[in-house]
């Protein structure tokens, strides 16, 4: 049974784009457990025309889920604005992520927030986050749910994605 309150979502791109290639993004939501879509990353994820981008930006508006934001997505847009030819667009998702649960630290200090992603560059251990937060794999998260009994078959979930056209990380659980 999902618990009504608990840890705090926030998925990176990675898992967004996986789980909408799956047809399964409200696997986001089976814990029960408030999930809050960072905006740099909502930005990443439906900025152009992908296979999942207005797939994502239809489910973050149907389900009402709240976006976090951050300085860094500000800081974009202002340079956005400024038409500066060369804005940096690599790894800002992460930068906010970052950011967004570091606030989540100060503001809820008892509150755990997990961070789902895919690039090996985040399960690394230089990546920080704060100590209440985790860091879990788009794959974890599906075994976590299996485990859970929330869902049949983390695997079934994963050949959708693929099946569909999706790359799957090759990640289990970070380091």
């Amino acid at each position: 049974m999902p618990a009504a309150h608990g840890p705090v979502v926030l998925p990176d791109a990675g898992p967004l784009i996986a789980l909408a290639y799956a047809d399964a993004l409200d696997l986001l939501l089976k814990p029960g457990w408030p999930v809050r879509i960072v905006d740099m990353v909502l930005h990443e994820v439906t900025r152009n025309d992908t296979p999942t981008s207005a797939k994502i930006g239809a489910w973050v508006a149907e389900r009402s889920i709240p976006i976090e934001s951050t300085r860094t997505f500000a800081h974009y847009c202002d340079a956005q604005a400024e038409s500066l030819s060369q804005v940096r667009k690599a790894n800002l998702g992460e930068i906010a992520v970052q950011e967004a649960m570091n606030a989540l630290a100060l503001a809820a200090p008892g509150t755990t927030g997990v961070f789902l992603f895919e690039d090996h560059k985040i399960a690394r251990p230089s990546f920080l986050l704060p100590d209440n937060c985790r860091k879990v794999s788009t794959r974890a998260w599906l075994l976590f749910l299996e485990g859970k009994g929330w869902i049949d078959s983390a695997a079934d979930i994963e050949r959708a994605a693929i099946s569909n056209g999706r790359s799957f990380s090759r990640l289990r659980f970070p380091r």
